[in-house]
């Protein structure tokens, strides 16, 4: 038996009195120190070891402790911080405006509501309430109601508080009706989009549903619906007049629910006044007249007020959600409120610069501020400048809590909810992300699990490929962060690089028998799946598997921003995922897994969908393989039926090599669905014919000419399908000019 002796007592004593004390003062000083140059070298690491390396970043981390700067790399340098401006507009609104702030929607009636309830005219006066909805306004009519109103000549909507500016700079950049796009208005509704329901009907006619529906909008429905079919749904809003047109095509099939897509609207006091209308009516409200904007005169009387939530609860949606259209309502709100009405993004801008000067030290002209979401290349912000915003926020105490608890949690909510699974980092880390094409961007808050917290900014600009792995390598960095003080401290984020999905040879019996669990459960199309197949794809490491696992989140909810973006980040055309899923599809004499589901998307206008559809174009005219060939010219042509706008201007911008394999297979497409009859031609002999931009009809020219000529030799060969190789070159007749996508 091992005998443990105990040091006598005063031998203890004078072993510590002999020690110098500056070696036992210094011991959890040194311990900090070796925590920190361990967070240090793991970071160094991150950056050298993930797609970070090779693109323009800039990183700063400091402690909220001791004040200690942790890590910073460029740190200085300007880049553009996508929704990472939302920090800004945010933290300038909560001190303009405070926490307890409410919009206010004032309804009015002339000279006064009479006994009998009738009135001439019902006006509405906003101030920028960023948050009624259809279900608000509904309650809206239940308290008019209630009010006494019966009927109403005419319905005048007075946006007045703000000026007439719908966009801010940054906005005319891209030529899109998506919900993200839409515009600011003293009196808005939904946040200025529409929901537009397609679902099939009897006799092969799809029906078209509009949430809310009114006489604002007027749809031109050419959508068919049948047994079999795959969704293939395109959807258009254009101003019309006084009225929104809502053009929608493709084709959805009986056996599933209703497809929906949101969409903006162009005119916020029409679309909110014409609501009105309707849902007065419902109640059994007369409406005689017209809804119409104008001015509420000084005699007029309120009938009832709308209050919004306090604003703290405003700054969730904009900052967790990542709201474009609350946080540009915000500037004008802050123009209005502090610089007079009409609120303007000019005032908003002043006020936010203001902020930054006197209460931030962040001197004017140092950045370049023109909008308050960050949308599109527009800003330029230092992770500096941003860490030193954070730091000043956590430290104002009235308004922190507030501003803290608006960010996104990792793995908890927010657009981090999918985010920093397996690490230290959940519930840890709270930040906002940012993202566009080529760049992303984090920053926020994390508390290490060692109890030290710490403020940090990450931006990176300029990145070539997909913005998968670029995500990866912020993650870990903030990983890295969150690990420090853990037992296996931050070295586990840069073990957890080593981790990562690798190829694997061949088409195994297990990966098909996998791959065809996943596939059946992404048929299903329940949303109840989703948490399994989330941690399904988490924990895969074969990359063609891990594709097939999102593709099947996506399929399980397609509505879901963070599906669609899982599953672009995880599918490509390499023959580590789609050469290997060629064989699987083979095997088990099925599609090729995801190619439906990228087309689909394609084929509702998502740009990125239909760069990857060029590269899977490329893709199997390279391989040999007739059966993806015939797939993929089924696809182009269902694209083109649909998206034929968003398809001229990727084929333009593709590489010589894609857009000749893609052309090929477009010109099968068309012979195989209809060739002169298909509405492709239509749409691009419309763009080399009317087009407002010169090298966009040039092109769309010699498209023209390179179709023909390529459905001439399909029809030709159309009884035998023949291999299709693309080669270094246009072909005779195509369009020369080869540029890259933009951010490429």
């Amino acid at each position: 038996m091992q005998v443990f002796r105990a040091r006598p007592f005063w031998a203890a004593i004078a072993i510590a009195l002999w020690l110098p004390s500056a070696t036992l003062a210094a011991s959890p000083s040194n311990d900090k120190k070796a925590e920190r140059e361990a967070l240090k070298n793991a970071l160094v690491q991150v950056m050298q070891r993930t797609a970070l390396k090779s693109s323009r970043v800039g990183v700063h981390m400091q402690s909220l402790d001791d004040g200690t700067v942790v890590f910073s790399h460029n740190a200085d340098e300007l880049l553009n911080p996508a929704s990472n401006v939302k920090l800004v507009t945010s933290s300038a609104a909560l001190v303009a405006l405070g926490p307890e702030y409410r919009y206010e929607t004032e309804f009015l009636v002339e000279p006064e509501l009479p006994t009998d309830g009738k009135v001439k005219t019902l006006y509405v006066r906003g101030k920028g309430d960023p948050t009624i909805t259809t279900e608000r306004l509904y309650g809206i009519t239940s308290e008019l109601l209630h009010a006494g109103l019966r009927e109403v000549q005419d319905i005048i909507v007075d946006d007045s508080w703000f000026d007439p500016e719908r966009t801010p700079p940054g906005y005319d950049q891209e030529d899109s009706d998506r919900a993200y796009m839409a515009p600011t208005g003293a009196v808005s509704l939904n946040w200025n989009a529409v929901a537009v329901y397609v679902r099939s009907g009897p006799g092969g006619k799809a029906v078209v549903d509009m949430e809310p529906p009114s006489d604002f909008f007027l749809v031109e429905n050419t959508v068919t619906s049948g047994p079999g079919r795959a969704r293939r749904v395109s959807v258009k809003s254009d101003a019309f007049g006084e009225r929104q047109k809502i053009v929608v095509k493709g084709q959805v099939p009986d056996e599933r629910g209703a497809v929906s897509v949101w969409k903006k609207i162009d005119s916020p006091p029409l679309y909110f006044g014409n609501t009105l209308k309707q849902l007065l009516v419902s109640r059994g409200v007369k409406v005689k007249g017209k809804v119409k904007q104008g001015l509420t005169p000084s005699r007029a009387r309120m009938v009832h007020v709308s209050q919004s939530d306090t604003f703290d609860i405003v700054l969730k949606r904009l900052n967790k959600l990542s709201s474009n259209f609350v946080a540009e309502t915000l500037l004008k709100t802050m123009g209005a409120e502090l610089r007079g009405a009409p609120g303007s993004f000019a005032k908003g801008i002043d006020v936010v610069e203001e902020f930054l000067e006197r209460d931030v030290g962040l001197p004017r002209g140092t950045y370049v501020m023109k909008n308050g979401s960050g949308l599109n290349d527009a800003n330029r912000f230092s992770t500096a400048q941003m860490d030193r915003l954070l730091r000043h926020m956590y430290e104002r105490f009235p308004l922190a809590p507030e501003y803290l608890s608006s960010l996104g949690i990792a793995g908890k909510d927010g657009t981090l909810k999918y985010r920093f699974d397996g690490t230290d980092a959940v519930g840890r880390l709270r930040a906002k992300t940012g993202t566009l094409e080529g760049v992303s961007a984090l920053s926020g808050y994390v508390q290490s699990a060692g109890g030290e917290k710490f403020s940090f900014s990450i931006m990176v600009n300029d990145y070539a490929g997909r913005a998968g792995p670029v995500v990866a390598g912020m993650d870990a960095l903030g990983a890295a962060v969150a690990a420090t003080g853990s037992t296996l401290g931050p070295g586990t984020a840069v073990a957890s690089l080593a981790d990562g999905p690798k190829a694997v040879a061949g088409a195994t019996a297990d990966v098909a028998n996998r791959i065809k669990t996943y596939l059946e459960l992404g048929k299903q199309r329940d949303q109840r799946n989703i948490g399994f197949l989330r941690t399904a794809w988490r924990s895969e490491r074969d990359p063609a598997v891990r594709a097939v696992l999102a593709e099947s989140l996506y399929q399980s909810n397609p509505h879901d921003y963070l599906g669609t973006r899982t599953l672009l980040d995880s599918y490509s055309a390499g023959d580590d995922v789609y050469g290997r899923l060629r064989q699987v599809a083979h095997t088990l004499e099925v599609g090729v897994p995801g190619v439906s589901s990228m087309v689909e998307l394609a084929a509702g206008g998502n740009t990125e969908a239909m760069a990857r559809v060029m590269e899977l174009c490329r893709a199997s005219a390279l391989s040999g393989d007739l059966d993806a060939q015939v797939e993929m010219a089924s696809g182009m042509g269902e694209v083109a039926r649909t998206a034929p706008q968003e398809l001229v201007t990727t084929l333009r911008t593709s590489s010589a090599a894609e857009r000749d394999a893609a052309t090929t297979l477009l010109a099968r497409g068309l012979v195989r669905s209809g060739d002169m009859e298909h509405p492709f031609w239509k749409s691009l002999r419309k763009l080399g014919t009317a087009g407002t931009d010169p090298q966009v009809v040039s092109f769309a020219k010699g498209l023209d000419t390179t179709l023909t000529t390529k459905s001439a030799e399909a029809r030709a060969m159309k009884a035998q399908p023949v291999e299709v190789v693309a080669p270094a070159s246009n072909t005779p007749g195509a369009p020369t000019t080869a540029e890259t996508r933009p951010g490429g």
